[in-house]
């Protein structure tokens, strides 16, 4: 830049744009792979249960990618942090797709959520100097993030869809490679440089990362997941002593850690926060059951091709894209507790409406489901976030919203794997019908959960 102390409107325009094409690769990434699952099964010669690890991975290295990546990000700065990960999608979607192993796709997958997790830190933290010398509105900008955000995951289906019906599998992994040249180019031009920090031993950045936290976070998980997929077999009920063992491992660390990867303490004094957090990853369980079980069960029980279940999709990332303003400006004036009772409410009868699917695959019928499902995912993720910034103490926003982005990905793993038990025995109606259950007796259970929380007296 000519002048580091301001920047034209235009110029912070085109900077946030560029951030934008970066933070929508990890939603677009998590949403697009939902169409290639039968695709990747057939090419590996798969079983249900295995290819969904191709998603679970993504999900583990997101959920400690996220608040690890924001922490590097104020070490090392936000811009070289943003570019930083481009360069590690780039790289990576260039190479996997000659991944001659699906185990191999997998480690893809976990380099690409690594490099995308870098991205959402980085933008927001970005957001901070580029409006200091631009003078334009933070929220406007922020919520230009947000819509590429939700947009990403919204159109990924439709995209995916036409990529692996008339290019392969491969494509899903291609198209990351011009928008992260894109995003990379326009950051490098156009975003305020990093301020100057002072240097400190690796060993430091290390410790304040929580590293030993992080591992047995992820290990944890794993090692739940693995039992769970196995539980309808043959349990192995070692590795629920393992994770059990880890878990209680992570919450004696994180309370003994100077910068724990997530904070119990905080999240103990703060109720309404929880509650915004439990709530989350259950909407998260139901939303991406749907969105992973569906392409699946029209594709192999329908018969649909991979392009048309995409379009099939499509209601659902139309509805999101129109209603976002309108959802915005609802809690803007009625606030965020009206906003979850109704997509709550609106929620559970979606689900109901899922079980429509077990006796009719005729196109109206996932075209309607999407249509319902649309709504809710756009007016409880906007409740969500404002939820998030009202209850989360001004002091603790940072790592707050880290643990809430954690939040979405624990509940996209755990609806990986309660379709991984539900499909094991083949994708039917009566395992469909299974699924649907599942999905409103867990939509009940948030309508609850969301209907506790109030506002405190500093928020709207």
């Amino acid at each position: 830049m000519s002048d580091e102390h301001s920047m034209t409107p235009r110029r912070a325009g085109i900077a946030v744009a560029a951030l934008g094409v970066g933070t929508l690769l990890n939603p677009l990434n998590s949403s697009m792979i939902a169409v290639a699952l039968i695709t990747l099964r057939d090419a590996f010669g798969l079983d249900v249960l295995t290819v969904t690890w191709v998603i679970t991975a993504f999900y583990l290295a997101s959920a400690a990618g996220q608040p690890l990546m924001g922490r590097l990000g104020d070490r090392f700065g936000s811009r070289r942090l943003f570019l930083f990960g481009m360069t590690v999608v780039a790289v990576t979607c260039v190479l996997t797709p000659f991944a001659p192993t699906f185990w191999l796709v997998c480690v893809g997958r976990v380099l690409l959520a690594v490099g995308t997790a870098c991205a959402f830190p980085g933008a927001v933290a970005l957001l901070h100097p580029i409006t200091a010398q631009s003078g334009l509105s933070s929220p406007r900008l922020l919520g230009r993030l947000q819509m590429a955000n939700t947009a990403g995951a919204a159109v990924g289906p439709v995209i995916g869809g036409l990529l692996v019906t008339y290019l392969g599998w491969q494509a899903i992994f291609w198209i990351n490679v011009p928008l992260a040249v894109i995003s990379f180019t326009g950051v490098r031009l156009f975003a305020p440089v990093d301020e100057a920090r002072t240097r400190q031993p690796i060993s430091k950045v290390l410790v304040d990362s929580d590293v030993p936290g992080i591992l047995a976070f992820t290990a944890s998980l794993v090692t739940l997941l693995v039992f769970l997929l196995g539980v309808t077999d043959r349990p192995r009920w070692v590795l629920l002593g393992l994770a059990l063992a880890s878990a209680a491992l992570f919450a004696w660390r994180e309370l003994s850690a100077r910068t724990p990867f997530i904070d119990v303490r905080m999240l103990v004094r703060n109720r309404r926060l929880l509650l915004v957090y439990v709530g989350f990853a259950l909407f998260n369980v139901v939303y991406y059951v749907v969105f992973f079980g569906l392409p699946q069960y029209l594709e192999e029980f329908g018969g649909y091709r991979a392009d048309a279940v995409g379009l099939l999709m499509l209601p659902l990332a139309t509805l999101n894209v129109l209603l976002t303003p309108l959802a915005a400006r609802f809690i803007e004036r009625r606030g965020i507790r009206p906003a979850f009772l109704l997509g709550g409410a609106w929620l559970v009868c979606a689900a109901l409406l899922l079980t429509v699917l077990s006796a009719s695959v005729m196109p109206w019928a996932p075209l309607v489901i999407t249509a319902m499902m649309g709504v809710p995912y756009c007016v409880v993720s906007i409740a969500m976030s404002q939820a998030l910034y009202s209850s989360a103490a001004r002091e603790s926003a940072g790592v707050a919203t880290g643990i809430f982005q954690t939040s979405r990905y624990i509940g996209a793993i755990l609806s990986t794997t309660m379709l991984g038990i539900a499909f094991a025995d083949g994708t039917n109606p009566a395992s469909w019908l299974e699924v649907t259950v599942a999905s409103t007796v867990l939509a009940a259970l948030l309508l609850v959960l969301v209907s506790r929380w109030r506002p405190s007296n500093r928020t709207t």
